[in-house]
């Protein structure tokens, strides 16, 4: 397999590729490096942070006869400490993990089933079940997440009962979940909430079905009329094309290319709608070769959390105050665990605007090198780097305390010359300016001259 292929493939199922583990599947065919991929993300391996505090604090709480409001403020501290922590942790295993495209996969759905919660129990629990998923049986997908406690919170499925149903979790289900706008009536909404009457759960976030809750009656549902189940109304809205349609548009967008290519997603479509199995779609769009045409490569704009995952997995790189690493979150318009809305956050060239570009430029210096900046050779200074970077510290002067592990970078590129560092760093060509500019650097090290590539605007293409 060309070795450009197989970057394009980790910097879209992943967040790139390093030099020696590219070596050594250059020598592969596609068909094995595909299935490489799926082979080591067929287990999954929970991510957890440490809850057996807030746990035992539930267990007292289902034995007392009331809840008093020390405790519950008690509980909400710790949960917004952990979820910190939680947060973290996922980017940490977003860098590390060997299970990259189940991981990516979870990142993918974790910005398709919107969900946030404030306990840290239910989110984790959440965002494990994403992560079950990732790769499995949509329809099983669908109904695990429709039982989530953090879900019954969020969409107020909690609240929906047959003497009075609440229609968020049933509108939400077909216009963001499972078939976009316009596919489907008012009155589908109405029925169908009826059918999710009784979902709920436990203080531990176990679901729980409240059968006096539940309205028995029939229910009309795209012309079919029974007396339908939650489980039933997935039933049905998998049976329409459109749902498959939907889901192969948005993995298209998000793996492939931002316009979408109507040939390419009908072909898509076919193979997922004969048994909803996530695993086959993905194998189908990894393999095709329009997948790797061009026009397909280079032409994602990073969103936050790939650009700082991106320069952790070529500069391993820790922050020894996690606060800080939700800051840069927060600064770049991406909070894992924090969307914005049930839309979730739009991508594309919403991730860039005049702020947040100038932060993008400047932080692979700011995390790896102190802020500091490598000087152009005499005879090119440039007064518009000085104005970025003046403007930079007067907006964003906050320093970052990181520990970089240069020595692991030095190993992974040893054997990359370094007027080759383009290749591994960059997925699309620069503009001849910035070429100007490369070749007036002064390139002291490979260290400096990965910043250098790191903070060009090409960098935040993937």
């Amino acid at each position: 397999m060309k070795a450009k292929h197989i970057q394009h493939l980790y910097r879209r199922i992943g967040f790139g590729i390093l030099p020696t583990e590219l070596e050594k599947l250059s020598k592969k065919r596609k068909k094995d490096v595909v299935n490489s991929l799926f082979k080591a993300s067929k287990s999954m391996t929970l991510l957890e942070v440490d809850t057996s505090e807030i746990k035992d604090i539930f267990s007292g709480m289902m034995n007392a006869s009331k809840r008093d409001s020390e405790t519950l403020r008690k509980i909400q501290k710790i949960s917004r400490k952990k979820q910190i922590e939680l947060n973290a942790a996922w980017i940490n295993r977003l860098t590390k993990s060997p299970e990259v495209l189940r991981e990516k996969m979870t990142l993918f759905w974790a910005n398709h089933f919107v969900c946030e919660d404030n306990s840290i129990i239910y989110i984790q629990q959440f965002n494990n079940t994403l992560r079950k998923y990732a790769l499995g049986d949509f329809r099983d997908f669908v109904n695990a997440v429709s039982k989530e406690a953090a879900m019954t919170k969020y969409l107020n499925t909690k609240q929906n009962r047959k003497q009075k149903p609440n229609e968020n979790f049933a509108r939400e289900l077909m216009e963001l979940f499972t078939l976009g706008v316009g596919h489907y009536s008012e009155e589908d909404i109405k029925e169908s909430a009826k059918a999710f009457t009784g979902y709920s759960h436990n203080l531990r976030g176990e679901f729980v079905f409240k059968q006096r809750a539940h309205d028995e009656g029939e229910k009309t549902f795209f012309g079919k009329t029974g007396n339908f189940s939650g489980e039933d109304i997935i039933d049905i809205i998998l049976e329409q094309k459109q749902c498959a349609k939907y889901i192969c548009e948005k993995i298209y967008r998000y793996f492939v290319n931002d316009v979408s290519d109507k040939n390419h997603i009908n072909a898509m479509t076919e193979v997922f709608y004969k048994d909803y199995n996530i695993e086959n779609l993905m194998r189908f769009v990894l393999q095709s070769n329009w997948f790797y045409e061009d026009n397909n490569v280079g032409t994602k704009i990073k969103s936050p959390i790939e650009f700082l995952v991106g320069m952790k997995t070529m500069v391993p790189t820790e922050f020894k105050e996690p606060k800080q690493l939700l800051y840069i979150q927060k600064l770049l318009g991406q909070i894992l665990l924090n969307p914005p809305n049930v839309a979730g956050w739009k991508g594309g060239r919403n991730w860039i605007d005049s702020n947040t570009i100038v932060l993008r430029l400047k932080l692979p210096s700011l995390l790896l090198n102190d802020a500091y900046i490598s000087k152009v050779k005499d005879g090119h200074e440039d007064a518009q780097i000085d104005a970025k970077k003046a403007m930079f510290n007067k907006k964003f002067g906050k320093r970052f305390k990181t520990e970089v592990n240069w020595k692991y970078f030095n190993n992974q590129f040893q054997n990359v010359g370094i007027n080759d560092f383009q290749n591994h760093l960059l997925a699309c060509d620069v503009n001849d300016s910035a070429k100007a500019y490369l070749q007036s650097l002064e390139k002291v090290s490979k260290q400096e001259y990965c910043i250098q590539l790191m903070s060009l605007p090409e960098y935040q293409m993937c």
